[in-house]
């Protein structure tokens, strides 16, 4: 089976498109294109809706990757579902998708913060966190949430762009997270830049804009192991 056209990759703004059926299992339906982010990188898989030619619609609960992380599976809401060759049409619960493209661009800016390698993050639509490899904590809720909201307020644009991976073998630095690596056969790597503040690899969804994150509050450092801090940020 081919990959599946990622479509929030070319557009994270866009939040419907037409699609084929292309494999349905008891896992989820495949389709050819979609709008719909696969659960990945500690962000949230999108919800929405499907909708078929007869108007029947259906509800998306969940988006994952199938296990050659190639295809994407979106789980949906009922006993009869579509069949291989249908047209549809996809659609994310949009106010949901933009909270996770809020935090988790917020992320970015926590990560530039904290001079940390990162062990690990999550993202849902009304709460993000990073667990940092801090043996002994330096951070303070309030000194953060002041500087990042600094940080959202200079309303710096976020731009993605591509690498090779013979590019990013040459700058290490840019992975902060632990253990991270493009898959296996990647051409071309994401890469998210907000000038001045932050530049790594990342295959989330982000809004274009710092601004557009909106106020935040780091509501909670918590020492989860010798080595771990994890810091929890909302919106304000």
């Amino acid at each position: 089976m081919p990959a599946t056209r990622k479509r929030f990759d070319e557009d994270p703004y866009l939040d419907r498109c037409e699609a084929t059926v292309i494999a349905v299992s008891p896992e989820g339906v495949e389709l050819d294109e979609t709008v719909c982010y696969a659960r990945s990188g500690g962000q949230a898989g999108d919800s929405g809706t499907l909708t078929l030619a007869d108007g029947r619609e259906l509800a998306l609960t969940d988006t994952v990757y199938a296990d050659d992380r190639q295809r994407i599976l979106h789980v949906l809401e009922g006993d009869i579902p579509p069949q291989v060759g249908d047209r549809v049409s996809v659609a994310i619960d949009w106010p949901r998708r933009h909270r996770l493209m809020r935090l988790h661009t917020c992320l970015h800016l926590l990560g530039a913060l904290v001079p940390a390698p990162v062990t690990g993050c999550s993202i849902s639509p009304d709460s993000a966190r990073v667990d940092f490899d801090l043996p002994e904590s330096t951070l303070d809720k309030a000194d953060l949430t002041e500087r990042l909201n600094a940080l959202i307020q200079t309303r710096t644009g976020v731009s993605i762009n591509c690498i090779t991976p013979e590019e990013l073998a040459a700058e290490p630095d840019l992975v902060r997270t632990v253990g991270a690596a493009p898959p296996a056969g990647t051409a071309s790597i994401r890469i998210v830049e907000i000038p001045g503040v932050d530049r790594q690899p990342c295959g989330g969804t982000h809004v274009a804009n710092t601004g557009e994150i909106g106020a935040v509050i780091v509501t909670k450092i918590e020492k989860k192991s010798r080595t771990n801090r994890r810091v929890v940020v909302n919106f304000a």
